[in-house]
């Protein structure tokens, strides 16, 4: 088959077919499985780089869905998507994090998941924590932990189901993350500027390393020091 017949079959310029074959480029997922269809071989054997998982350049550069200015500008189409459709595991890292608890129905996508075998985990930031409160003051948002405790609060109902695990933490949050099975949207902070003035970046993942793997490990380490909130009274 020649580049130009399978840039046609799997619709992509023939240039990237090119780029795949001189530079070692990889394509995101779906084009990778359409692809591997069209050539009758599995996309690790057409790119090795995804079995190592070694966080190459090019394996970066193919976990990079979208990126957003802001927060605020990420399509609430988006989060909705994303929410709706995962199964398996949900985690979510923030000191607040209310917009997307309350203007994206995540208890309900929590009652879903915990049904059906899947997994929780929620870290939130302790409102009582003085990081918290300084993170509110530098941010220009002196009311951050009573809106951690707010959210804490909305999700008093699913706090208990099969499967879901909240935490509170207090670690400086260098970057908010939200991850949905095999995407994760991630939006680092700037001093002096709040979440939701801060870009996104929406990542899926590809082998074992990369991004992907690297705000994988990074949520783990929060979890490992966070602390289940106080019982419901």
């Amino acid at each position: 088959m020649t580049t130009a017949g399978l840039a046609a079959t799997v619709g992509v310029d023939p240039k990237s077919v090119e780029r795949w074959l001189t530079q070692d480029r990889v394509p995101h997922r779906g084009t990778r499985a359409r692809v591997a269809t069209a050539l009758g071989h599995d996309e690790t054997y057409l790119w090795p780089s995804l079995r190592d998982g070694l966080g190459t350049p090019a394996v970066t550069a193919s976990e990079l869905v979208s990126v957003w200015p802001t927060r605020d500008s990420v399509p609430g189409d988006v989060w909705r998507s994303l929410s709706s459709r995962v199964s398996h595991r949900l985690e979510v890292l923030v000191y607040s994090g209310g917009f997307v608890v309350e203007a994206f129905g995540l208890p309900r996508e929590i009652r879903r998941m915990a049904a059906d075998d899947g997994r929780v985990r929620i870290l939130l930031g302790n409102s009582d924590s003085e990081e918290v409160r300084r993170r509110g003051v530098a941010e220009g948002l002196p009311t951050l932990p009573a809106r951690a405790a707010s959210t804490l609060d909305y999700l008093r109902d699913v706090r208990d189901l099969p499967g879901v695990e909240i935490r509170v933490h207090d670690v400086p949050l260098y970057a908010s993350i939200y991850r949905f099975d095999d995407d994760m949207l991630v939006n680092p902070h700037t001093h002096g500027i709040g979440a939701k003035d801060s870009p996104v970046f929406h990542y899926e993942r590809v082998g074992t390393g990369g991004l992907f793997g690297y705000y994988e490990k990074a949520f783990d380490r929060v979890w490992e020091t966070a602390t289940p909130p106080a019982p419901i009274g």
